[in-house]
């Protein structure tokens, strides 16, 4: 369970750098509001995972889902570049990801 909150924290985060994008400075107010509410749950649910997950593995695999959700949403919704070595260093961070899981002891 709590890998589960440390993913949905990740996927909230991924949702509030999104939503700081779209809120134009936050001139936006929907898009100002979904901020608020997206970087309150990514931070309570990051919280409720350190209770049991090792806050430096939650720690980096919350800021990578956020880095690697963020970057493949800029390229989606963006128009962001998706050149060879940027989409390469994705990989590799979604293999530290992974690695991180594999090796931890929760």
């Amino acid at each position: 369970m709590p890998w589960l909150l440390l993913i949905l924290a990740g996927l909230f985060e991924v949702g509030f750098t999104t939503c700081l994008k779209l809120s134009d400075n936050f001139r936006n107010t929907g898009w100002s509001l979904a901020f608020l509410v997206s970087i309150t749950l990514s931070f309570l649910l990051l919280n409720k995972a350190i209770q049991t997950i090792p806050i430096g593995t939650a720690y980096a695999v919350w800021t990578g889902i956020g880095a690697v959700g963020t970057a493949i949403t800029g390229m989606l919704l963006f128009r962001e570049p998706a050149e060879f070595w940027r989409l390469f260093f994705i990989f590799l961070l979604i293999g530290s990801i992974v690695g991180l899981k594999a090796v931890s002891a929760n």
